[in-house]
């Protein structure tokens, strides 16, 4: 009995030392900044590489705003006012929703903008041009309508927009069209482009479209298809980017009632909704297709990418994907996506393993003491000029994330 003891015990202690060992959590502080400046649903924080530095502040409400590198006492000036072109029915997920710089903004001046009109309700994608006589300021007439793309509901719009850091090419999301249970159904349709991660060539022209179509785009050949999409099967993307080092594409989709998940966006890729809600079937479609006179399994040949993480309910309602962080400030933070939920006010950063391709290392490293209400409601994560984070609160309050003291 003692040898067997003594066996189990050597057992036990050689199995607890070949566990890996947990990384602790970054230690990690949220630094309020532009606390003398007001603003009204913040949703994008953008830095063109020109080389100035000027950081764009995009509010939901049309307005887009330049703001002076110094945190403490520097003031806004209006870079531009959409608000006379926008339409909006509510204002919870309608209004100017995506900025993005063109690659070679410095010398072409030219930056994209998505915003919602109504009459029929749609989301506008365009290109805009600075001033001529003041780099500064927009020029209002020089926009170019590159997508309208028709929405049947007023939620679900996403609209994020960001060029790929290697191919130039333009990425746009669009969500499912709204209402809920997915019950327009279009996600899992290539004739539309709801519920689809979109890619053109600004730069390029294809017949009489006012935009190239990518000729590596992968539906370009599917008669039916709209050429213009890369990914589908989404509900509501909100959150995009792509880290340039590694070249992978991070997206949040907000999900409905089992799942908020991370995806890794891929070339043709089908992320599943409204069969799916993360990795789990969506437990309503076998109801919603009865009345239809409809089966609700999945077709055979669909093959669905799984999310590379999700979360329940007890985390949060409402995904807000932010970016890889590559800045010196925060080591721990190195090579990790940074994202939060813009309910609940949690922050997390994950880390993607891109040899084993799975996530080792999912940190919280905000956790509200009240989540009715917390520090900050997250509506974006970006760079700033040196690459540290600064978080975007809806409510209208900025965040810089800081080593804690």
């Amino acid at each position: 009995m003692q040898k067997l003891i003594a066996h189990l015990l050597l057992t036990a202690a050689l199995a607890w030392i070949a566990l890996p060992a947990i990384a602790e959590d970054p230690q990690v502080s949220l630094t309020p900044i532009y606390e003398h400046l007001e603003f009204e649903r913040p949703l994008s924080l953008q830095i063109p590489d020109d080389g100035t530095n000027r950081r764009f502040l995009v509010e939901q409400t049309g307005k887009i705003k330049l703001l002076a590198a110094d945190e403490k006492k520097g003031e806004a000036s209006v870079f531009f006012d959409l608000a006379d072109r926008m339409g909006v029915e509510k204002d919870f997920e309608e209004g100017l929703l995506g900025m993005a710089f063109h690659p070679d903004f410095k010398n072409n001046g030219q930056f994209y903008l998505s915003y919602s009109k109504q009459g029929p309700k749609r989301l506008v994608l365009s290109e805009f041009k600075i001033s001529k006589g003041d780099s500064n300021q927009a020029d209002p007439k020089s926009e170019r309508v590159l997508l309208e793309v028709q929405q049947p509901e007023w939620n679900h719009n996403s609209g994020n927009v960001l060029f790929g850091p290697k191919d130039g090419m333009l990425y746009f999301t669009v969500g499912d069209g709204g209402m809920k249970n997915g019950v327009y159904m279009l996600p899992q349709k290539l004739t539309r482009w709801n519920g689809k991660v979109l890619r053109i060539d600004v730069n390029g022209r294809t017949g009489s479209l006012p935009y190239g179509i990518p000729a590596d785009n992968p539906f370009i050949d599917e008669s039916n298809a709209c050429p213009e999409i890369w990914a589908l099967g989404l509900r509501n993307p909100w959150g995009s980017s792509i880290d340039p080092e590694t070249g992978l594409f991070y997206l949040a989709d907000v999900g409905q009632d089992l799942y908020e998940e991370i995806n890794l966006v891929e070339k043709g890729g089908n992320y599943g909704w409204e069969y799916r809600e993360g990795d789990a079937a969506f437990p309503l479609r076998a109801a919603m297709m009865a009345p239809l006179g409809k089966k609700p399994d999945v077709p055979k040949d669909l093959v669905f990418q799984e999310p590379i993480h999700q979360y329940d309910r007890s985390n949060g309602l409402s995904i807000t994907g932010g970016f890889v962080y590559r800045g010196k400030a925060i080591p721990d933070l190195a090579g990790h996506f940074l994202y939060g939920d813009w309910r609940f006010g949690n922050i997390w950063a994950l880390h993607y393993n891109t040899d084993s391709k799975k996530v080792d290392e999912n940190h919280q490293i905000e956790k509200p003491a009240d989540l009715k209400s917390p520090t900050v409601q997250p509506s974006g994560f970006y760079p700033d000029e040196n690459g540290e984070a600064i978080v975007v609160g809806w409510k209208g309050n900025l965040f810089r994330i800081t080593p804690a003291k």
